[in-house]
């Protein structure tokens, strides 16, 4: 599905298998990038979407994290070993991640094992960027839901596209979630004034008010 001409959703539910979380590919030129992961299920789904948008998997040169749960990270290493893609990650999520936690992950809520894989660079406080050919992307910390999570906020074609991934939450202990951290979160997102939200579960989002009253609607 395309979303503008460099970025496109590639995997969830109605994409890649049930349970994936939204997948997304961002294409700049001859380098890509991928947010998320799905949880594995659908894998070859996601690899044969991405080659309809005219890209080589095995050109990818980022894989995205927004947050450690399963739904968007159980397919990540095998993507990473088809693709020796960077692993990008919090450093606060990465733990979860490398260590394989099936609880903190909800991998258990699915009924399902994440398997254990390298974040390559790791993301550390509030905001870095990620270069991508001649592009920008914000990786912006919004933890809450849980405690590294992460936005992804690039321009294309002239509108600013965020990658808000769950921001509908939810909020569970297990997860390690924080509700004033996830409503502090929420405002900042609101504060960049997106014009397109490409969210995990609820789809794309297009336009700055439409997209402000859904990140508002979550306000608690």
């Amino acid at each position: 599905m395309e979303i503008t001409k460099e970025i496109f959703q590639v995997g969830g539910s109605e994409l890649s298998a049930s349970g994936d979380a939204a997948v997304y590919l961002i294409k700049i030129g001859r380098h890509s990038a991928l947010v998320d992961a799905g949880t594995g299920h659908g894998t070859e789904r996601i690899l044969d979407n991405i080659r309809s948008c005219a890209v080589d998997p095995r050109g990818i040169e980022y894989l995205l994290i927004t947050h450690c749960h399963f739904d968007h990270t159980g397919g990540a290493k095998e993507i990473k070993d088809l693709t020796q893609c960077t692993v990008v990650a919090h450093e606060l999520e990465a733990p979860y991640l490398e260590q394989a936690d099936q609880v903190v992950t909800a991998a258990k809520w699915y009924g399902a094992r994440l398997k254990p894989f390298t974040v390559d660079r790791k993301i550390r406080g509030d905001k870095e960027e990620i270069v991508l050919g001649d592009r920008i992307i914000e990786a912006i910390h919004i933890p809450g839901h849980s405690p590294g999570s992460m936005a992804f906020v690039m321009e294309s074609e002239g509108l600013k596209v965020l990658f808000g991934q769950d921001v509908h939450g939810p909020l569970d202990a297990s997860l390690l979630s924080d509700r004033k951290k996830y409503n502090q979160s929420l405002k900042l997102m609101l504060s960049l004034e997106a014009d397109i939200l490409c969210e995990g579960h609820y789809g794309v989002v297009r336009g700055k008010e439409q997209v402000r009253d859904f990140i508002s609607s979550f306000v608690l």
